[in-house]
């Protein structure tokens, strides 16, 4: 059932940023209230720029968590820092997203940018459940303070919900008064095989040690959805042959596993059984190569 929109109807982007591991993702799934980005514990997790769309009767938020801010070693890792920086360009409400152990010069030239934003931009400091004194936190909110004396500074944390709901409010408060941008029952701008995708990826992430995650990238090349089951083919790509045989397993055991843990979560997700296939392709240096970072999505 559609809502009915208010006369004085707000509506605006507001877009995510910081550096890897602060919490952006945990904070915009309770934001959003559903589960749009991954999140693990290990850095570079979200690589595209993913919306999510929070509307009310009297009110439309798009949030767009981006990839964590960092200096590029190769071509995927610049164009996931051009997400980044294009989200300082359509926003009209700025998260900045730190937290209580990083410092708040990192980044400089990326901080510099924030600065001279002429739109709101809060800086929120998460992961205050860590703060074992008040006067560290006091010191902390003066220093950002210093960097961007024109945000506004919310102390947070996600992982406890401390203080979300008043940063939402104060969201709210700062949207400009627009129509909605979509429809009023839209949640993601990404079609369905993207959160499968990054189910798929999460669960690469946390099964497999040191490189293999961020070589990996995972295509969904058959989504058949049916009234009560839908039917998955996904393939898993990697730089190397002997990557190939880290993801498969002795005799097949990982990506059972990796299988066996996706399929959970993707059926969560859609409400549905699924058939889920997975098969895993050598594309040598894909991370490097525009060719290839076009096909995946990475480059317009």
């Amino acid at each position: 059932m559609e809502q009915e929109l208010t006369p004085t109807h707000k509506a605006g982007f507001v877009n995510i940023v910081g550096n890897p591991n602060v919490g952006k993702s945990t904070l915009t799934n309770l934001l959003v209230g559903e589960r749009i980005s991954i999140i693990t514990s290990k850095a570079q997790t979200t690589r595209h720029r993913i919306m999510g769309i929070v509307n009310a009767p009297d009110y439309q938020i798009v949030f767009s968590d981006t990839p964590g801010v960092l200096s590029p070693k190769y071509k995927l890792q610049e164009s996931m820092l051009n997400f980044s920086e294009g989200a300082l360009v359509d926003a009209d409400v700025l998260l900045y997203v730190t937290d209580v152990v990083e410092d708040p010069s990192k980044n400089a030239d990326f901080l510099a940018k924030v600065a001279k934003e002429k739109i709101p931009v809060i800086v929120v400091i998460n992961k205050i459940d860590l703060v074992k004194v008040q006067v560290q936190l006091e010191e902390l909110t003066e220093k950002w303070q210093a960097l961007l004396p024109k945000a506004e500074i919310f102390p947070v944390s996600a992982k406890e919900n401390f203080n979300v709901a008043n940063l939402m409010s104060r969201i709210v408060d700062l949207l400009p008064e627009n129509p909605p941008f979509f429809g009023k029952d839209a949640l993601t701008d990404k079609p369905a095989r993207f959160f499968v995708t990054e189910i798929i990826r999460e669960k690469i992430l946390m099964l497999y040690e040191k490189e293999i995650p961020y070589s990996v990238e995972v295509i969904v090349e058959k989504f058949e959805e049916k009234d009560n089951a839908i039917h998955i083919m996904a393939v898993i790509y990697v730089e190397r042959e002997s990557q190939k045989g880290i993801i498969i397993g002795h005799k097949g055991s990982m990506i059972k596993k990796v299988g066996i843990e996706a399929r959970k979560d993707i059926e969560a997700f859609f409400g549905k059984s699924v058939f889920l296939e997975m098969f895993v392709k050598v594309e040598p240096n894909w991370r490097n190569r525009e060719n290839k970072l076009k096909s995946f999505g990475y480059i317009e």
